[in-house]
């Protein structure tokens, strides 16, 4: 598990680190206003769905049915979706395309007429990346099957390349027309280095006959799981419609730090495709202990990055950031939002959990009665404390979502989550009340990583991940 972790981990980490590169040269070049403001709102939706499906969208519903399959029939079944998920992703970016001046009024309300304008020109390219992404999607089954997992991982930094280098190269010279064009030029690139081994397994481009049956019975899986995609993509749209109501700049915070707060979870993400592959193997008590591991090891990522960036967020605008950011909301503002980072870790195992045992409705019906919470705070708590009541918001869901996930499955006295919490509040309280507030950057950065490190290693004591 961890083996293969590491190696999808380090895959995604350059993929994150060259989108953190785009975010940070987009603010560097434009600054944090209503340019950056727009094409953010625009690219929103395009984003949204590319980090979906790289959160194993498709592969939840699609590797257990191509695993039950022989050889034959895989080809025949990867043979007749590609046309299908093709054609879908046509579909989609005609719907983006052509409803863009509907897209960009509903997620950025708050900006000014030429701002919108901007913003749908810019949607019509972006949304032209909606087939690359699910082809890229569905080619990374087979190999995740034969767990091959670096490949696919390369394709969030094989997309993120043709914009870093546009953007690095043009700089304050760059428009917003051309960083569309190479969004796009993104999304082809990332299926080139899967085509060689698809084809080495026997997919051929002309056998579009395939399975008759595999649409269906895809559909019949992925369909729940969609939904609850759709919800938790719903409420980061409503995060930038209400902080497009914030001020100038807000969404552009916004962005930036979730973008941050995404850096530490690359490693939950690829834990989580690893331990679907390994659960959906085993049955009973054994798929269990899997999740005691999975979730242990959750823990164990997650706690130490998140104390380290409680403790040390102003520090780290001060240095990794343009200089106008180092008096803005963000440094309190990604404080906050590694508060959810850690409880929410546990959902996405949970989930895979059910997932793993063919049930993909009872987690959509947990997660949609989370997202629902988090609906209701973010209409009340940003307007009454600001910037901070996004992640607060974020919060409440994760939390609510996490009790009925384990409460559903009758986990909640067969799991340590009591204990595990309170170590959560009480090291995250620490890092929030004695290293945040320290103003000289160097002691805070050190004592912040030096309080990471050493939860790292007690976290390591405690669950012995190298047992087997």
């Amino acid at each position: 598990m961890f083996g293969s972790t590491l190696w999808l981990t380090l895959a995604t980490l350059a993929g994150l680190v060259a989108g953190f590169a785009r975010e940070w040269l987009l603010v560097a070049a434009w600054g944090a206003g209503s340019r950056s403001d727009a094409f953010l709102v625009a690219v929103f939706l395009p984003e949204a769905l590319r980090m979906t499906l790289a959160a194993g969208l498709l592969a939840a519903a699609a590797l257990p049915l191509y695993q039950q399959r022989d050889e034959a029939q895989r080809r025949t079944w990867l043979s007749g979706l590609t046309p299908r998920l093709l054609g879908c992703g046509l579909v989609l970016y005609a719907l983006l395309a052509i409803g863009a001046p509907l897209w960009v009024r509903l997620i950025g309300p708050g900006l000014d007429a030429e701002s919108q304008a901007q913003a749908q020109a810019n949607l019509h390219w972006l949304a032209a990346c909606a087939p690359g992404f699910l082809i890229h999607a569905l080619f990374s089954i087979p190999l995740q099957a034969r767990q091959r997992f670096v490949l696919p991982g390369l394709g969030s930094l094989l997309f993120n390349l043709p914009p870093v280098l546009y953007l690095f190269t043009r700089g304050h010279a760059s428009v917003s027309s051309e960083l569309s064009m190479a969004f796009f030029a993104g999304s082809l690139l990332m299926c080139l280095p899967l085509l060689p081994p698809i084809w080495q397994s026997g997919w051929r481009p002309w056998g579009v006959r395939g399975d008759p049956q595999a649409g269906r019975e895809l559909l019949g899986r992925i369909g729940p799981l969609l939904a609850s995609n759709v919800a938790s993509q719903g409420l980061a749209l409503v995060e930038r419609l209400i902080a497009s109501y914030l001020g100038d700049g807000a969404v552009t915070w916004v962005n930036l730090a979730r973008k941050l707060i995404n850096l530490p979870l690359i490693a939950l993400m690829s834990l989580n495709q690893v331990l679907l592959g390994l659960m959906s193997g085993e049955k009973g008590e054994q798929r269990l202990v899997l999740l005691r591991r999975g979730l242990d090891a959750s823990t164990l990522l997650s706690l130490p990055a998140a104390v380290g960036l409680v403790g040390a967020s102003p520090a780290l605008i001060y240095l990794l950031l343009p200089a106008q950011s180092a008096n803005s909301p963000l440094p309190t503002l990604l404080g906050w939002f590694a508060t959810p980072l850690v409880f929410g870790a546990w959902n996405a195992m949970l989930a895979r959990y059910a997932y793993a045992a063919g049930d993909t409705r009872m987690p959509l019906h947990c997660e949609l009665l989370g997202s629902l919470l988090n609906a209701v705070l973010l209409a009340v708590l940003p307007f009454t404390l600001g910037l901070p009541g996004i992640p607060l918001a974020s919060l409440g869901g994760v939390i609510l979502t996490n009790l009925l996930l384990m409460q559903r499955q009758q986990l909640l006295p067969r799991l340590a989550w009591p204990v595990q919490w309170l170590a959560i509040v009480v090291l995250l309280g620490l890092a929030a009340a004695l290293l945040h507030p320290l103003q000289d950057l160097w002691l805070q950065l050190g004592l912040s990583c030096a309080a990471g490190v050493l939860a790292l290693l007690g976290l390591g004591v405690w669950f012995k991940p190298w047992k087997r």
